[in-house]
């Protein structure tokens, strides 16, 4: 019986942690419906006013882009920004062709009277965070937009996001992200359901109540000071990002974040590209809170409540090991609920953490309706994307778990950028590409044993027991069976 103990502590230990987690969503949505309709108070530049119209840097940190370096900058070079005022730093770290074809390009540019530099290093020390270091020693603008290479901002971009720094007190104003290829296919419809949840209901349900939201590491723009003032980029952790946003806001500076602002950018197409993508994010997220943990819990200039948002945004990543943990563990605890008829009422308790689920689907609907509308065909197709959105999630949870646990061990690994496409359209292909990695993981194997773990688990559901089977984990155990074996078929198919 100890085993049969053990299992069960571990199992109700992740169940509450999801549970307090759905606790925290639900609270930010209340927080996100509260802030609907409310008017943006605050000084503001007046950009028709040209002594008040500030310099900007644009900083580009690009590495081995070469499918996106041509659109990228023909699109920068778009924006409309008095040229007196603006500076483009193309921080190039590349070692591939890439650097002489950004060059020439450049060089075009520069003859439009465009104040575009070519910024290099020596090595790539600091990755991400390096390169942007390195170019803010150079910057002469006031203020820092940031943008990765897959991002395409409005012509308009810098007057719509600019003008609010005349708020002395405002550090970071970050956009929300858009999606050009948001249809190509079940991958990129997925990534964008759950990154469109982050830029609504997370990103405006912590701003709206002064709680620490992060800058996303690209389509937002930094006060050189607050940078500066923070202790600047550094490059212990892989997300940059969120570690120098905490770092900010633990010194009192104020983020603004414009929901109504939209950055459009490119989703990987490849489950390589999003597996590299979700294991940097992951394991940079586990990364930040043994790096910031402290500093949340003993700061005497936050509220409490905010602290706990804190703890819990530092801790996102770690959800998916709580879920993996879940789902693992819920084959034995099925064959324990059958065995021992005395722990009945437990597992009675344990039928009210269904909630969870409950939660997120509610949360989740304010979000796509906001897109997509309330009418009973967008809400059918809603339930659809929510049972597969979170069955491919559960998918991606051992490789996301592994990211997780290599975070919180404090294991180093290299900065992996996520290969780009120039991805635009269905008729847009992405075999060939260069950047593509050709090789398995061991991790990919062990997704398909899941799978087959999983299906073991819905055959179970007929035979365990003596009351002809139970079938209340059976709609669980089918969804991590369709999330594994997405996620483990994709990734042996989906080579270039």
């Amino acid at each position: 019986m100890i085993l049969e103990t053990i299992t069960i502590i571990v199992y109700s230990t992740a169940l509450a942690l999801i549970f307090l987690y759905a606790l925290a969503q639900l609270n930010l949505l209340f927080n996100y419906i509260s802030a609907q309709n409310k008017e943006q108070k605050g000084p503001k530049f007046d950009l028709t006013n040209s002594e008040e119209v500030p310099f900007v840097t644009i900083q580009l940190p690009v590495y081995n882009e070469l499918y996106v370096m041509e659109r990228l900058l023909d699109n920068i070079a778009l924006i409309d920004y008095p040229k007196n005022k603006l500076e483009i730093q193309v921080l190039d770290d590349s070692t591939d062709e890439s650097f002489e074809t950004t060059a020439i390009q450049i060089e075009k540019l520069k003859k439009t009277g465009l104040d575009i530099k070519h910024v290099l290093r020596d090595n790539r020390e600091g990755f991400k965070a390096g390169a942007l270091k390195e170019g803010l020693k150079v910057a002469k603008g006031e203020f820092i937009a940031i943008f990765d290479a897959d991002f395409l901002p409005q012509k308009d971009w810098l007057k719509r996001t600019i003008p609010y720094f005349k708020d002395e007190q405002i550090g970071v104003v970050q956009t929300r992200w858009g999606h050009i290829n948001r249809n190509y296919s079940l991958l990129t419809k997925i990534q964008a359901f759950a990154l469109d949840a982050h830029f609504t209901l997370e990103q405006v349900g912590r701003n709206s109540k002064g709680h620490f939201i992060n800058f996303n590491g690209t389509a937002g723009v930094w006060r050189k000071t607050c940078i500066t003032d923070a202790g600047n980029w550094e490059g212990d952790t892989l997300t940059e990002d969120l570690d120098l946003s905490y770092r900010a806001q633990l010194k009192k500076w104020k983020f603004k974040y414009l929901e109504e602002v939209e950055t459009p950018a490119e989703l990987p197409v490849v489950i390589s590209a999003a597996r590299s993508q979700q294991f940097r994010w992951n394991k940079g997220g586990a990364e930040n809170f043994r790096k910031m943990m402290w500093r949340v819990i003993k700061s005497k200039n936050i509220s409490f409540k905010t602290k706990v948002h804190g703890l819990l945004h530092l801790l996102n990543s770690t959800m998916f090991l709580s879920i993996l943990v879940v789902a693992v563990l819920s084959i034995p605890m099925l064959y324990i609920k059958n065995e021992y008829e005395h722990l009945k009422t437990y597992f009675i308790v344990m039928s009210f953490f269904v909630i969870s689920t409950v939660i997120f689907f509610i949360c989740y609907w304010f979000m796509y309706k906001k897109t997509y509308g309330t009418s009973i065909k967008n809400f059918v197709q809603y339930m659809v994307m929510f049972v597969t959105f979170f069955s491919i999630a559960m998918g991606f949870s051992l490789h996301n778990s592994v990211a997780v646990m290599e975070g919180h061990f404090g294991k180093r690994s290299d900065f992996i950028r996520t290969p780009k496409f120039n991805i635009n359209s269905l008729n847009d292909s992405w075999k060939g590409n260069k950047y593509l990695k050709k090789n398995i993981s061991v991790h990919v194997i062990l997704e398909g044993l899941l799978m087959l773990y999983f299906g073991f688990g819905m055959y179970s559901a007929f035979i365990v027991g003596d009351q002809g089977g139970d079938f209340g984990l059976f709609p669980f155990h089918l969804m991590l069976f369709f999330g594994f074996g997405y996620v483990f078929f994709k990734s042996i198919t989906s080579k270039a």
